[in-house]
């Protein structure tokens, strides 16, 4: 596949799991302020790797990874059904700190300011 192919079903697959993680019920995930940062997708669409981060740090994503690895099934038939793609890529949840560490720019940024 063409690489503005594979950019196009990466951002199609994150939006789409990005709503059906809305609609879990499981506790590790449901009340997390959780965001989908990337997803990247094989160049052949088998795989896709989706790197998860949540506001509360490192360790809520952790624990949310879990809920979601237990839930990868559900997802990957729910993003199947709604793309319409001809092979659905099996899906590898990883836990990410980027919102943690931009979090933390933020503040060293205010600290900065406030010294001025």
């Amino acid at each position: 596949m063409a690489g503005y192919r594979i950019d196009r079903v990466s951002e199609d697959i994150k939006r789409e799991i990005i709503a059906v993680i809305r609609e879990l019920k499981d506790p590790r995930v449901m009340d997390k302020m959780l965001t989908v940062v990337r997803v990247e997708v094989s160049s052949d669409a088998s795989y896709a790797k989706v790197y998860i981060s949540a506001m509360e740090g490192l360790e809520t994503a952790k624990e949310a990874v879990k809920g979601l690895k237990s839930a990868t099934g559900y997802i990957r038939r729910e993003v199947g059904k709604r793309l319409h793609l001809r092979k659905t890529p099996e899906l590898n949840f990883v836990a990410d700190d980027s919102i943690e560490h931009g979090m933390n720019i933020v503040k060293m940024m205010d600290d900065l300011r406030t010294e001025d």
